[in-house]
């Protein structure tokens, strides 16, 4: 069979490559099944990809293989694809720029799924922005503690959080942790940011010793929630909403309600659950405004 197929996605033909190649070898799951997740789940990601600059983790060989991080635009880019020449804080290979790719439409998501661009993770701020414009807070539990650790902290940093005006929006990493996220002004450095983040994080660790950790070392995290606060620094991005992730099967960071948190009992979902949440509740990461307060100075 010819694995190579023409397809025309809004205007743009691309050709797709090796569709049945199996990427999730425990699910079965095809490279076509990947590309057809993110086409379905599109209308409710892009928003949350339009203007950040992205990094993707490929998997061209399968979860079950090496995957690499790729953050400059790949050779052979397509000239209808977005890219952006930015600074690159933090580049292990020091560079002071990289060209960055931008998903602001299908044909883009269509193209990066077919390089098994599994995984989509974007920065806190936009092109062209003064500052971060998100919080993000990261909850990693430190096994036995799970989920069900991860939301009695969420609950806890909701509460702190609202102290100061912010609006918390939960979502599952689509591994074993959850995530918070803000909006904020964008007027305030990445620094500013991550060091409110830190003293919330060291705050609700000295309250709560025995679930809370804000501090890196790998020892301290067993049976703790550590909360990483560094994900606000200006090179560092977190998983978009609804990106599919890396493990056995093909799980997706997945927006909660905020009763799905108090339950005590948020779970890792799959694609194919994702999409029907989507028609049952819509995009729950929607009113995540595009505004919001500045945090305050210490």
């Amino acid at each position: 069979m010819n694995d190579r197929l023409s397809v025309k996605v809004e205007g743009v033909t691309l050709e797709l490559s090796n569709l049945d190649k199996v990427l999730y070898p425990a699910a079965g799951f095809t490279k076509g099944e990947v590309i057809d997740y993110y086409t379905r789940i599109a209308p409710v990601l892009l928003p949350h990809l339009v203007d950040r600059p992205l990094t993707r983790i490929r998997y061209p060989n399968g979860v079950t293989g090496n995957g690499f991080f790729e953050k400059n635009a790949p050779a052979g880019v397509p000239d209808w694809v977005r890219v952006e020449t930015l600074p690159a804080p933090g580049s292990t290979k020091g560079r002071a720029t990289l060209d960055y790719v931008v998903a602001d439409d299908l044909p883009t998501l269509v193209w990066l799924a077919n390089l098994a661009a599994l995984e989509l993770h974007v920065p806190q701020w936009t092109v062209g922005s003064a500052g971060p414009d998100r919080l993000v807070v990261d909850l990693d539990p430190g096994p036995p503690a799970g989920l069900k650790e991860c939301a009695e902290v969420a609950l806890l940093l909701r509460e702190r959080l609202a102290a100061d005006g912010l609006v918390g929006y939960p979502k599952t990493s689509g591994k074993k942790g959850m995530q918070l996220m803000c909006a904020l002004a964008g007027t305030q450095s990445a620094d500013e940011v991550s060091a409110y983040a830190k003293r919330v994080a060291e705050e609700l660790e000295k309250g709560h010793p025995r679930l809370v950790t804000a501090r890196m070392a790998k020892n301290l995290r067993p049976r703790k929630v550590f909360i990483d606060w560094s994900q606000n620094n200006a090179a560092k991005t977190t998983v978009a909403p609804y990106s599919l992730r890396a493990e056995p099967t093909p799980t997706v960071s997945t927006p909660l309600t905020w009763a799905e948190v108090e339950s005590g009992k948020p779970r890792p979902y799959r694609s194919e659950e994702v999409l029907e949440r989507i028609a049952r509740y819509g995009d729950l990461l929607a009113e995540l405004p595009d505004g919001g307060p500045e945090v305050p100075a210490r």
